[in-house]
């Protein structure tokens, strides 16, 4: 498991979207996994790939993605 810690900022950058939507998944527990140290809020890189690799797709509507296939090709 890769230890980095990453800002909201550095994650947000790391996985394409706006730390705005990073603030905004925390609060509704839609988005990738984080730390609360105190007040501050950390990504571990191991969990960004994690949540990465968790929407891969193999077609556009849910019923038929293969994600047994998408898992096989990572």
């Amino acid at each position: 498991m890769s230890s980095e810690k990453m800002t909201t900022a550095d994650a947000a950058t790391y996985i394409s979207k706006s730390a705005s939507w990073l603030n905004k998944t925390r609060m509704s527990g839609t988005g990738p996994v984080y730390l609360k140290i105190g007040g501050a809020v950390r990504y571990l890189k191991s969990d960004l790939d994690a949540w990465l690799s968790g929407k891969r797709r193999t077609a556009i509507y849910d019923f038929a993605n293969d994600n047994q296939r998408a898992q096989a090709v990572a």
